[in-house]
């Protein structure tokens, strides 16, 4: 099968040429010759020629073993093991919190006063690091009360009591406003946690607040024009990538050692990726998305970054499972971590479709190849595979996230058109001008897609590439204000990002190596349904093949830690 997934090619523009165009777009009797030519650039018309044979309902395929009756994350707890994190890790993981905590030498009251400090002055910063959109002192500072109490009388909850999580800012927090990164949404703060927040302030996590995020989650890049563009610690210059920008930001900073973020079309994985970070993104249904903004309901994703891949465990054993609230996580196998903290993946079959994991830039596959040997070399069988056609995979995704965003924001397109930042604006005013049969071709073709992709499954039990093309560029001066409009850079982006969301696949990123400017390199697996284990088992084994750096904006909230 013939590698056919060639870049998008469309001019770039920030500034006043963005707005002039977004005027454009947006006007009935004017718009409609630029934008078809917009749609053109995306392959839209192309793909309407396309013919489809597919059925429309979505979900992954269920294991032979069927769904658990009840599920309970207190024997994966029990068997997160081994190492913290990678040879040479500065990073604080869950683990140094609860020993910390244990060992008296600080406490949650003191961790929770340094994260209220540092995040003002990471605000004061030149450029800011904008990570929250919204912290509650007097918030943080009650949890971190009654978690210090626990631990006062050796009662902790779980393994992340008094530990730091920050909260996508697209997630529910009880008591906070849930902006989903614009000017107008979260007028009034939430009555209730998401189920995912609720889950994790029940095992005693520390909430310390909303973390930035991409206008919507429309682009992957992180800049947001309204909150102020979250900066990338290992470059305060450049993007940390999106949309769960704030999250990735949180973890890399230092400022806690995992956040919860959300993945239509690699927003995890992405940021993860450009931050240095762990980024794991579930099968679809594994965790519910009750209390998320409705964005974009048959590819989003609820999943952790953490600065290891045992804080990831930690948080995907509390985070999973059914929720009576949201049907899509019914019918799933329990969740388990079967062979986590093993330093060998023996047996374990790797596909690899080599030209599409060498379409990226010189340094990140080099990075990516050194890993996929070192996995080799713990016991993995690296396969060649061939994939279905990656490019038509990314017009369906392209066509099936706008759709169901523009869907999502019909009415608040109509109350709020103005409020919403340029390149937003123009992105929804051109989904608007997609029709109801392009979203429901590219549904059929998913199937077919999806089906392809199962025949793949079948031999290999990941499909392994690097975790973005490229790695985080710099922000144009521009975009600050307007965002941009950069269709090559944002398919460099996400090119290997896409096929987990249409397949609902279960996707993991993990540090791969820096490049020459000391920039993180990310490396991605994608298994099978339900199979979020050998993932992390992967991901685990190849913690320890690379050694972390820190980046150049990093705090400390425990004692003795080394500079």
């Amino acid at each position: 099968m013939k590698y056919d997934l060639k870049p998008w090619k469309a001019p770039k523009a920030a500034g006043v040429p963005i707005r002039m165009m977004t005027a454009m777009v947006g006007h009935p009797p004017l718009g409609g010759a630029l934008s078809n030519l917009l749609l053109k650039n995306l392959g839209i018309p192309g793909f309407r020629q396309v013919e489809a044979s597919g059925a429309i309902p979505f979900r992954p395929p269920r294991p032979a073993e069927g769904p658990a009756a009840s599920y309970d994350p207190e024997p994966l707890l029990k068997q997160i093991a081994g190492p913290k994190a990678g040879p040479g890790s500065v990073f604080e993981s869950a683990a140094d919190f609860t020993e910390a905590y244990r060992a008296n030498s600080t406490n949650p009251e003191e961790v929770a006063q340094l994260v209220l400090k540092y995040t003002k002055d990471s605000d004061e910063l030149e450029p800011p690091l904008r990570v929250f959109i919204a912290q509650q002192a007097e918030d943080v500072l009650c949890q971190a009360r009654e978690s210090a109490e626990r631990y006062r009388k050796n009662q902790p909850l779980s393994p992340l009591d008094g530990v730091p999580v920050a909260v996508k800012d697209e997630v529910d927090q009880k008591g906070y406003p849930t902006t989903v990164g614009t000017a107008f949404l979260g007028r009034e703060p939430a009555a209730e946690d998401a189920e995912v927040v609720a889950r994790l302030r029940r095992a005693g996590a520390l909430l310390v607040g909303k973390a930035n995020m991409h206008e919507i989650g429309i682009l992957p890049t992180g800049l947001n024009p309204i909150h102020g563009a979250a900066r990338n610690p290992y470059d305060p210059l450049r993007e940390t990538g999106g949309s769960s920008s704030g999250p990735a930001t949180a973890v890399a900073a230092g400022l806690c050692p995992v956040s919860v973020g959300a993945d239509g079309g690699g927003s995890i994985r992405v940021p993860a990726a450009f931050c240095g970070a762990v980024g794991l993104k579930p099968t679809f249904g594994r965790m519910s998305e009750h209390g998320a903004a409705p964005l974009c309901w048959s590819v989003a994703h609820l999943g952790p970054i953490g600065a290891s891949v045992r804080d990831v465990a930690l948080a995907y054993a509390l985070m999973a499972g059914p929720d009576p609230k949201d049907p899509n996580t019914f019918d799933q196998p329990a969740p388990v971590l079967d062979g986590f903290g093993q330093q060998v993946v023996s047996g374990i079959k790797l596909g690899i479709c080599t030209p599409w994991f060498e379409d990226a830039d010189e340094e990140v596959v080099e990075a990516c190849h050194k890993v996929l040997e070192g996995l080799r070399g713990a016991g993995a069988v690296v396969e060649e595979v061939e994939l279905p056609d990656l490019s038509l995979l990314r017009t369906v995704h392209t066509v099936i996230i706008v759709s169901e965003m523009a869907a999502a924001h019909l009415q608040h397109f109509r109350d709020h058109r103005r409020e919403y930042s340029t390149v937003t604006r123009l992105n929804l005013s051109l989904a608007r001008r997609m029709k109801a049969t392009d979203y429901v071709h590219a549904q059929r073709h998913r199937m077919q897609l999806c089906a392809q992709f199962d025949a793949v499954m079948q031999k290999v039990d990941a499909i392994v590439t690097p975790a973005t093309g490229c790695t985080a560029p710099l922000i144009s001066p521009k975009a600050l204000k307007t965002d941009e409009s950069n269709l090559t850079l944002i398919d460099r982006i996400m090119r290997f990002a896409r096929p987990a969301n249409v397949t609902g696949y279960p996707a993991v990123t993990f540090p791969a190596g820096y490049d020459g400017r000391g920039l993180p390199i990310g490396f991605q697996a994608m298994g099978r349904s339900f199979e979020e284990h050998k993932l992390l088992r992967l991901a685990g084994v190849a913690e320890g093949l690379v050694e972390r750096k820190p980046p150049q904006v990093h705090y400390r909230l425990l004692p003795g830690a080394p500079e």
